[in-house]
């Protein structure tokens, strides 16, 4: 694709890249980074330096777009802990740290790059970097993770999902004291306008609140145990929105604890104790229950809660004089 332009007057002072941005409206901005790295961005005919020189105005502007390769997910030899398998579905205990499928800027190291590497043969789909998957989770999240071997697999839960009647419980340990025993949070989620990397959430009470692109979202709380200044709940998603756990618990006021892109402290102090960061958000899926893609028999598979967490929280009770053991029977079928 070649593409040229001239600068407006009015875009007189901008930035190179946020022009070719606006003129290029089917390059992404990482896209239109990496030409102008290339020196395939011209200014009159020569190499741009760089995508933050401003303009004057009147320049010719050329884009030299060359296709690139499309991307697939390539085999790993990757350790994985298995929950459950069989010839329509494999269910993985997915750590946290490691994202599901590969993206822009990271193609090594993910779920389906493990599961490759394992020989399987996943369902296909249109995009060959997520092979198998009809789920998500966040990169710092940990647990049960259901992937499809085949395609009618793939499009039973792929329904399944989209008509909600897959069943997903997730443990987390959230800042502060919660007001209640239990609880709803029904606030619409979208992407959030001032921080692109960001998911925001609007509440319905506001008189004219909007949020583009926001849609209906829906997650039930029940808390577990309090532990000092924090309370450790079990969670029960309705909607599978981005970050949706995070995001309305970040707009309780009581962010995941670990998790600092909505709001969590970097560190937690219990007592007289001051704890290092936890390296992941506290956000661990535990159980997921589902209809099988073939047998329509109803499966419920567990993850048990890591070791990392489970030591955190022990640790965190000892600081603020808690019996540990009160935290682990609140764990009961977590563990």
């Amino acid at each position: 694709m070649k593409r040229e332009f001239d600068v407006a007057p009015e875009e007189a002072g901008q930035r190179l890249d946020r022009i070719v941005t606006a003129h290029c409206v089917a390059l992404s901005r990482t896209r239109i980074q990496e030409l102008i790295e290339a020196g395939l961005v011209l200014i009159d005919g020569r190499v741009a330096a760089r995508g933050s020189q401003y303009l004057r105005g009147g320049e010719r502007i050329t884009v030299a777009a060359r296709e690139r390769p499309p991307l697939c997910a390539e085999a790993e030899s990757i350790p994985l802990e298995i929950l459950y398998e069989d010839e329509d579905v494999i269910a993985v205990n997915k750590p946290a740290g490691m994202t599901v499928h590969a993206g822009a800027g990271n193609s090594r190291g993910t779920l389906v790059n493990a599961l490759l590497g394992r020989g399987l043969s996943l369902s296909q789909s249109q995009d060959l970097l997520r092979p198998g998957i009809v789920h998500r989770l966040d990169k710092e999240t940990s647990g049960v993770i259901l992937v499809a071997k085949n395609d009618a697999a793939h499009a039973k839960l792929g329904e399944a999902f989209r008509q909600r009647a897959v069943k997903k419980t997730y443990i987390a340990l959230v800042q502060g004291l919660l007001p209640a025993t239990s609880g709803r949070i029904e606030l619409a989620i979208g992407r959030d306008p001032k921080r692109r990397t960001r998911m925001a959430a609007v509440r319905k009470t506001r008189p004219g609140a909007t949020l583009r692109t926001a849609r209906e979202a829906r997650t039930d709380w029940r808390a577990l145990a309090s532990i000092d200044s924090t309370t450790l709940v079990e969670v029960q998603l309705h909607t599978g929105r981005t970050h949706q756990i995070r995001v309305h618990f970040s707009a309780l006021k009581h962010p995941v604890v670990g998790d600092t892109l909505y709001g969590a402290a970097s560190q937690l102090r219990a007592g007289r104790i001051v704890f290092p960061p936890l390296g992941r958000n506290f956000l661990h899926a535990a159980r997921l229950g589902f209809a099988h893609p073939r047998t329509g028999e109803w499966v419920v598979l567990r993850a048990p809660l890591p070791s990392e967490l489970r030591t955190f929280l022990q640790q965190l009770a000892t600081a603020a004089g808690q019996e540990p053991l009160r935290i682990d029977a609140a764990l009961v079928g977590y563990l």
